[in-house]
């Protein structure tokens, strides 16, 4: 009697463990059936004797290209907007330009601006 009780829990453990390792088995990705590019259609028993197979046209998926930030644009001065120190500015897809007043034309936000006479409003 004594060996009975010492039997049961450790077939209990070694039934759990391999229940544990069979369900652990049995979800591994290696077991999934693998993607295929036909379908197969069934129709109605009334309509058509045989199955029809269809090819599905597979669709790469193409993310979307970032908006292309030009280094200068061309602003009616009605359109921009005025700065503290009297510069003009333009803002364009979250990107700055501010204008140059040489020839005219926003350029994109360089430290550059702040020295540069050509960016200053004339007095």
């Amino acid at each position: 009697m004594n060996t009975d009780m010492e039997i049961k829990p450790f077939m209990s453990k070694i039934f759990l463990s391999a229940l544990l390792l069979l369900l652990l088995y049995g979800c591994s990705r290696r077991h999934t059936p693998a993607r295929t590019d036909s379908v197969t259609v069934t129709t109605l028993p009334g309509t058509a004797t045989k199955s029809d197979s269809v090819v599905v046209k597979k669709t790469n998926f193409t993310p979307r290209k970032k908006d292309i930030i030009p280094p200068s644009i061309v602003v009616n001065d009605k359109a921009a907007k005025k700065a503290v120190d009297g510069r003009l500015y333009y803002d364009l897809l979250g990107h700055r330009y501010w204008k140059n007043y040489k020839d005219g034309k926003y350029y994109l936000f360089n430290q550059k601006m702040y020295d540069n006479p050509a960016f200053s409003p004339p007095k």
